[in-house]
């Protein structure tokens, strides 16, 4: 494992956000053109007894692992962030102000730019972001081990309080759909209710608090990755299997791969935290040996350059998007796929350049992308 000169950044950590950046311009890329696209992680969109196709269904599978892998690895980036700061002479009060102005930046985004495009408040993954930077901002005073424990209830028992407040299809209040359920009022609609999330990265600022406090004969960190990565995925088998608690009214409708895999995003399901960070904690392992391994690391590889410039490529990428619509329209999933890989390669010499000019100027406004 290794910093990287420039940045102070993880490179394997880079690698992952760079790999879950791709996955997610596949999903947009879908979402855009795919006229087949399966949008039914949860149980408000869901109608039971209906039949995916295998190729629609794990194209959208797949990119289930970028919003937990994007807001763990945050989390875990605030942790190695802080650290480097203070370091180099930061005052606690300026590194607070600055993660607060970010997290506020981050929402604004949602709040302010998506929702004027989509002609009402949208709320999606970038407000759980923010909101979960700026709560870091107090929750990390906690301590490591408090944040480690208040995350762990914050995603294991989260279903039940949201039980007690929330029925699928019943009226939603505001402040209900900003933290635990989900809505999509015709007025306003909140894909990603923050506080489930945010204990996804409270996880992952716990997990960068370890890397850079071990003491030297812990366990080396792939090995720990590797061991959680299973673990999560054991007890995922057995809530999946078990189909009550956990699972957020999306149960097994049979016993194919496909109905073990249709979990709900729509709130995050204990089944679908689990597979997902499971699933992450392997690759992350996997990716930090091979790091270990390679004793140059090449700064202008495509998925280190989009895992370095991740909120400009999320910005970028729809803009592409938008100007694919000129030329192409709505059809096959074939089709999604070479988009896709246009909108990559289009995106790789714009985001290298950006990443120089921020480099360049690191006390710039560029910082807050």
């Amino acid at each position: 494992m290794s910093f990287d000169n420039n940045t102070h950044r993880i490179t394997a950590i880079d690698w992952l956000r760079g790999i879950v950046m791709m996955l997610m311009a596949l999903d947009h890329a879908s979402w855009f053109f795919n006229e087949q696209r399966i949008f039914a992680d949860s149980v408000l969109l869901y109608e039971p007894g209906v039949h995916f196709a295998a190729d629609q269904f794990f194209t959208r599978w797949i990119t289930h692992i970028c919003a937990p892998t994007f807001i763990f690895l945050a989390g875990a980036s605030i942790a190695v962030s802080n650290f480097q700061r203070r370091r180099q002479g930061m005052s606690g009060a300026v590194i607070d102000r600055e993660l607060l102005m970010r997290g506020a930046f981050i929402a604004l985004l949602d709040i302010v730019l998506f929702s004027l495009v989509g002609g009402k408040p949208v709320l999606q993954v970038l407000y759980a972001i923010g909101i979960s930077m700026m709560l870091m901002v107090y929750l990390q005073r906690l301590g490591t081990e408090a944040v480690f424990w208040l995350a762990i209830l914050i995603i294991a028992g989260g279903e039940s309080l949201l039980m007690l407040l929330w029925q699928p299809g019943g009226d939603v209040p505001l402040w209900l759909a900003l933290t635990f359920a989900p809505d999509f009022g015709a007025t306003y609609t909140v894909l990603y209710p923050a506080l489930p999330w945010l204990g996804m990265m409270m996880l992952g600022w716990v997990f960068g608090q370890w890397l850079l406090t071990r003491p030297s004969g812990a366990t080396a960190p792939h090995r720990l990755l590797l061991t959680c990565g299973w673990l999560a995925l054991t007890l995922f088998v057995i809530v999946r299997g078990l189909d009550g608690y956990g699972n957020l009214f999306m149960h097994l409708e049979g016993n194919t791969l496909v109905h073990w895999l249709h979990v709900s995003k729509y709130p995050p399901s204990l089944a679908y935290t689990l597979l997902e960070l499971g699933l992450m904690a392997i690759v992350l392992s996997l990716l930090m040996r091979l790091e270990s391994f390679n004793k140059t690391i090449n700064r202008n590889n495509p998925v280190l350059i989009f895992g370095q410039t991740a909120l400009f490529f999320y910005l970028a990428h729809f803009v592409i998007l938008r100007i694919m619509e000129i030329f192409f329209e709505r059809g096959s999933l074939e089709q999604t796929y070479v988009i896709t890989l246009l909108t990559l390669v289009i995106l790789y010499p714009v985001c290298r350049a950006y990443r120089t000019l921020k480099w360049r100027y690191p006390q710039s406004l560029l910082r807050f992308l």
